[in-house]
């Protein structure tokens, strides 16, 4: 369970987040939506105590991570797979490291045990031919695939965290990437997307929060997402012809 209790945020003196409270299962499929500069990714850096709020408290199974040390978030993050929009990989290192790092830092594995394991994530995302490429010679439907493999890597998350995950994707890649998030969440494990593609959204989430000001202005299933009354919540369904 993750839990905000009266979290706010400011970026220097620039107000983010107000007094936000809010509790998702692990299992949970969710869909963090709003405009730009809402808070939205900031909620995902809060959870993994990647930042640490002004005021109040951020609870993931019971535990108040807001003044923990690096030593103990790292097991709470543990409990993540994160994809940040960027995808961040190391230019440096080929498809094959880049997702066998997280693997050589924690695990014991043989360089046998190492490629048989890159091989078969790279295979669940149908990238096996890629190992030996680098990041600039691929594709940004396959970068974001191997992104997302990496994190799964030396762990096995209870929860996903997805940053914008079709972001500046064509409608192929994009709908890659939402068969992918899908495909990964079929063993009972939940996710938390956050995205501005109201599309997107409904065909990955039954429930929906969406952001203003600092706030959730609503946090509810898909027909109250669409039949609500919100000005700034029309203005993204009716773009879609949703109504």
């Amino acid at each position: 369970m993750i839990v905000f209790d009266q979290v706010s945020f400011s970026y220097r003196t620039q107000p983010v987040l107000k007094n936000l409270s809010f509790s998702v299962r692990l299992d949970e499929r969710v869909a963090i939506l709003g405009g730009s500069g809402e808070g939205k990714t900031t909620i995902l850096r809060l959870i993994l105590g990647l930042l640490k709020p002004d005021a109040g408290k951020i609870l993931i199974d019971g535990m108040d991570i807001t003044e923990k040390t690096e030593e103990d978030l790292t097991e709470i993050r543990k409990k993540f797979s994160i994809v940040f929009q960027e995808g961040a990989l190391f230019d440096s290192l080929n498809v094959k490291e880049n997702v066998a790092f997280g693997l050589r830092e924690y695990t014991h594995m043989t360089e046998e045990q190492l490629e048989e394991k890159v091989r078969e994530l790279l295979r669940r995302v149908g990238l096996e031919q890629a190992l030996e490429l680098m990041p600039e010679e691929l594709s940004g439907g396959m970068h974001r695939r191997v992104a997302m493999v990496r994190s799964l890597a030396a762990f096995e998350p209870k929860m996903f965290l997805y940053d914008e995950p079709t972001t500046g994707l064509d409608p192929v890649n994009a709908d890659i990437i939402c068969r992918l998030i899908l495909d990964l969440s079929q063993r009972g494990m939940g996710f938390v997307v956050v995205t501005h593609k109201v599309h997107d959204a409904i065909r990955l989430a039954n429930r929906f929060m969406f952001l203003r000001n600092g706030s959730v202005i609503l946090d509810g299933n898909k027909e109250e997402l669409i039949r609500s009354s919100n000005p700034e919540i029309q203005t993204y369904t009716r773009e879609l012809n949703l109504r």
